[in-house]
């Protein structure tokens, strides 16, 4: 499965989910490297709120 992880504050990486470690940091893979960090929670979408006068 695709995944996208934060490897760093400003840095992260998508690639092939290999593992989920116990710490709950996923392994991807990109290429022939291997990039350790916790997944990217994608946002959820909610319906916009009518404005109140």
């Amino acid at each position: 499965m695709l995944r996208t992880i934060s490897v760093s504050s400003c840095i992260s990486v998508q690639g092939i989910e290999v593992a989920r470690l116990s710490d709950g940091k996923v392994v991807v893979r990109v290429d022939e490297k291997e990039y350790v960090g916790f997944p990217v929670v994608p946002m959820r979408r909610t319906a916009p709120q009518p404005l109140q006068a």
